[in-house]
């Protein structure tokens, strides 16, 4: 397997998405852990976490997934898969100021095709999901810690304490501080 760190020539051709460099290389991305071919349009990746494989086999032995935008791995990603990877993404991130957009061009793909397809296959929006994922964890932190309501807003990902109070009174039919109470006195009842 032989795989280096890029040249500036390497690095020249992902940026300007050289297709004449296509078949040369393919990069790695350590961090969404995707392999393109230098033409791919997507984000100019962090070169800090960027390896170069000579053959896509050999990114794809290496633990990497071949892109969903530039086919890097010669044949289509599975839905399945992306949307996998997708909620990997979301989970691990949810933290972040995370948009459609956003989550889609980290994912090799486009906000639209991420949409529709993430939708088809969990049955919600990839941004239901992304809202989903930080009401959990709000209310793992409210039962599970005594962090103030505005920090838990914050480590979920919702910065703005009125915002996060809202969507928590959407998403759960009652208020964060409610929430706390009533499932404390849960715990504590259950440990007698």
């Amino acid at each position: 397997m032989m795989m280096t760190k890029p040249t500036e020539e390497q690095k020249k051709a992902i940026i300007e998405n050289d297709k004449r460099h296509d078949n040369q290389f393919f990069y790695a991305v350590k961090t969404t852990k995707i392999f393109c071919r230098p033409s791919c349009k997507s984000r100019v990746p962090n070169f800090d976490n960027v390896t170069i494989f000579r053959h896509a086999e050999d990114a794809l032995e290496a633990g990497y997934r071949p892109c969903k935008r530039c086919k890097s791995g010669g044949s289509r990603l599975p839905d399945e898969e992306w949307i996998a990877h997708v909620e990997m993404y979301i989970k691990e991130n949810y933290q972040k100021p995370l948009t459609l957009d956003y989550i889609a061009d980290h994912c090799h793909g486009s906000s639209y095709h991420l949409h529709r397809v993430f939708k088809s296959i969990k049955g919600i929006t990839p941004l239901e999901y992304l809202q989903q994922t930080r009401m959990n964890k709000a209310k793992e932190y409210l039962v599970q810690t005594d962090l103030p309501i505005k920090e838990i807003g914050g480590l979920v990902g919702i910065p703005n304490a009125t915002r996060f109070s809202t969507l928590f009174k959407e998403n759960n039919n009652q208020t964060p501080s409610h929430y706390r109470k009533n499932n404390k006195k849960k715990v504590l009842k259950d440990e007698k």
